[in-house]
């Protein structure tokens, strides 16, 4: 199970990883806390186009639709409604009836039902900057957090209301941003006389001074590259094809970086770092 924020969060984050475990037989669900209502149209193609603009949650809806597809994965909605990014000095307030404001252990109620009726062994979540500060990132972790706990706590979410308990073993935080990989392509990029899109990443991560987190896992999933890139696509309010996301050779990713990271936060069975199956210390036991 893969819980994100908003529609086009699965194709960005993890997506190679989830295409590869469905081929191989795995039944892969993705909870998408938002509808996305108050992201930005951010495709400049798109820009201006009022019926995308008074229609973007259905729009979204559909994106959503298209990219589940082509990943082959389940997917469902929590309903929760998107909190938008806030921005200025000060920020301004969060609107009222927002994600990012309910109550924790109820939202976590809503995830706990999907857990236990889909039962699944591992989750990945988002680590408690949420990736980046986005609010309903930051609630994704919260409720993540509750829920993998709380699926198993009768007490607490009684399984007359919630479904029959239920404890996942694994739990891992996406981390598919990281520095090494960062810094892996742009280099691969500056040797090969290319211009590479991740200066200014490199940048702003010098002056933000970020944390590095731990990666524990590392998935190949290169073969799986294209399928990714398609489903982000898909995304198309969201992401725009002539963009820097796409600006790295397909052929140089796979060569530089071929894989896929995560942070392990939470395991209930044994297992060796570093890891590259999400199933390591699941599939021994089984």
């Amino acid at each position: 199970m893969a819980v994100h924020a908003h529609p086009d969060d699965e194709s960005s984050k993890g997506a190679a990883t989830m295409a590869k475990y469905v081929s191989e037989g795995v039944d892969v669900l993705v909870v998408t806390c938002t509808g996305g209502e108050r992201g930005s149209i951010l495709n400049p193609k798109l820009q201006g186009d009022r019926y995308i603009e008074e229609h973007i949650h259905e729009v979204r809806k559909k994106e959503m639709d298209e990219a589940r597809e082509i990943l082959g994965v389940k997917q469902e909605w929590l309903g929760f409604v998107d909190s938008g990014l806030p921005e200025g000095d000060p920020l301004p307030p969060l609107p009222e009836g927002c994600f990012a404001l309910e109550d924790v252990d109820k939202a976590a109620g809503e995830l706990v039902r999907r857990i236990r009726a889909f039962r699944p062994q591992v989750i990945t979540t988002y680590d408690e900057n949420g990736g980046y500060p986005h609010p309903d990132h930051i609630m994704t972790h919260k409720i993540s957090m509750v829920a993998f706990e709380g699926a198993a706590d009768t007490e607490k979410y009684p399984e007359a209301e919630y479904g029959p308990a239920y404890q996942p073993l694994k739990l891992y935080y996406n981390q598919g941003f990281n520095r090494p990989r960062t810094e892996a392509l742009h280099h691969a990029m500056l040797e090969r006389g290319m211009e590479s899109p991740y200066g200014e990443w490199l940048k702003r991560w010098d002056e933000t001074q970020r944390v590095e987190r731990t990666l524990t896992t590392h998935i190949p999933c290169a073969d799986f590259f294209e399928i990714r890139d398609k489903a982000l696509i898909a995304h198309a309010t969201q992401i725009d094809p002539d963009g820097g996301w796409f600006k790295v050779p397909m052929e140089l990713q796979k060569e530089v970086w071929p894989t896929e990271e995560y942070e392990l936060a939470k395991s209930l069975v044994d297992t060796s770092l570093p890891e590259d199956d999400l199933f390591a210390g699941i599939r021994d036991n089984a």
